[in-house]
């Protein structure tokens, strides 16, 4: 049999035909979400189906980002991709990379074109954002009079910061005329030279925030001298003033928070630092006290009263010590004195006169100690115990007495 082909290769045909197809590489498919499934993976499978038909979809998670909302059944969706074969299977699936509501396909390709028109014209570029001011004394708002988004702005600035004052433009922000309402604001609060400015609105679809999608929008904010804060709708609404402002909040709140400084962090701040600066004032106070008094006691220890109480009582402690060696000496004198008279005593004339001895003097004084210091017919004095006997020598004998010097010597 000729021209047998297996499974595989028909399948493999069929996909080629489709890729070779340049409309389904890139088409658009409109209709309403059913069996829609998150697979753990992170890959979203789902059905587009309308009143005469059903198309297989999936959507891999590298291709998330192009799904700004949640996906769910009942929905009316257009969705941008591809239509290809899953050989395995024999069955052709739209490989979607974008997913927008119903009714936004048009705007969307729209948004696209100019988003990419105004960055290749560099107005996202970085080095063009103002920086915001940390302090701000007047928030400029550009939005609707009526809604959430000014209230928010409004209870959350009045939390962190009353005095901070708000200046309300009431803007168009939906519908005909909004883009150029919107512009009026912008100029009109550059004109009352504010600190910073809020351009925003609450959440919607995206015909509701096309006014901000809309190149006068885009350039008045790009042109503006004021640093912009862009607010529109939900943390997952995205427009074309958001890559122009100067800083894009993801709500209303969020960029109040942005702009309004809350003073509670300089009040707490500043009771912090009044905490610090009275303990080093007192720790300061408490030094030079202590520092004074010490000169002070210096002062005092220099002072010539000082010095004179000090000189007497070193004279006092001299005198003192000048008595008590005076009288040490004395003492030891008196002392030495008395051993002197003790032994005088032992030597004195008078003592042995007073045991019966005699003194004999020569009428010149001079002791007559030998018989050859006086003859017969000398006059003598002889002292006794009880006074002077004057008598004259009558005869002179020599006699030798045991123990003596002289009879020593003799006898030798």
């Amino acid at each position: 049999m000729k021209n047998v082909y297996t499974v595989r290769q028909v399948n493999s045909y069929i996909k080629n035909m489709f890729t070779q197809d340049f409309m389904l590489s890139r088409i658009y498919v409109k209709g309403e979400v059913s069996n829609c499934k998150y697979h753990t993976s992170g890959h979203i499978y789902f059905s587009l189906k309308d009143e005469s038909g059903m198309i297989a979809c999936v959507m891999f998670a590298g291709n998330r980002s192009g799904l700004s909302f949640q996906l769910r059944d009942g929905q009316q969706v257009i969705a941008l991709g591809s239509v290809s074969v899953y050989e395995r299977d024999g069955k052709y699936q739209l490989y979607a990379r974008q997913i927008v509501q119903d009714g936004a396909g048009a705007l969307y390709e729209k948004f696209e074109a100019l988003k990419k028109e105004l960055a290749e014209m560099g107005m996202f570029a970085p080095e063009y954002k103002q920086p915001i001011p940390k302090y701000a004394h007047t928030v400029g708002i550009v939005t609707a009079p009526t809604g959430a988004a000014v209230r928010d702005i409004m209870n959350i600035s009045a939390r962190r910061n009353p005095y901070v004052q708000l200046i309300l433009y009431p803007a168009q922000v939906q519908g005909d005329g909004a883009a150029q309402s919107i512009v009026n604001g912008i100029r009109a609060l550059e004109e009352k030279k504010v600190d910073v400015m809020i351009v925003g609105r609450g959440g919607g679809s995206i015909e509701d925030l096309w006014a901000f999608n809309e190149e006068t929008v885009a350039r008045a904010i790009f042109e503006c001298r004021v640093p912009v804060i862009s607010a529109v709708g939900h943390e997952t609404d995205t427009t074309i003033a958001d890559f122009v402002a100067d800083m894009r909040a993801p709500t209303p709140s969020a960029a109040a928070e942005l702009a309004v400084y809350n003073v509670r962090d300089t009040l707490d701040y500043m009771a912090q630092r009044q905490r610090i600066l009275g303990q080093r004032m007192a720790y300061k106070i408490q030094e030079s006290r202590s520092r004074a008094e010490r000169c002070g006691l210096r002062l005092k220890m220099l002072h010539p009263r000082q010095k004179l109480n000090e000189n007497r009582q070193y004279m006092a402690d001299l005198e003192t010590r000048l008595r008590s060696c005076m009288e040490n000496r004395l003492t030891g004198e008196k002392h030495r004195l008395a051993l002197y008279i003790e032994k005088m005593k032992g030597l004195s004339p008078l003592l042995k006169l007073s045991q019966g001895y005699a003194y004999v003097q020569t009428e010149e004084g001079r002791n007559v100690r030998s018989i050859s210091q006086a003859g017969p017919g000398d006059p003598v004095d002889i002292y006794v115990s009880d006074g002077r006997i004057r008598a004259e020598v009558k005869a002179v004998e020599k006699e030798e007495y045991s123990g003596s010097a002289e009879s020593g010597t003799a006898k030798q």
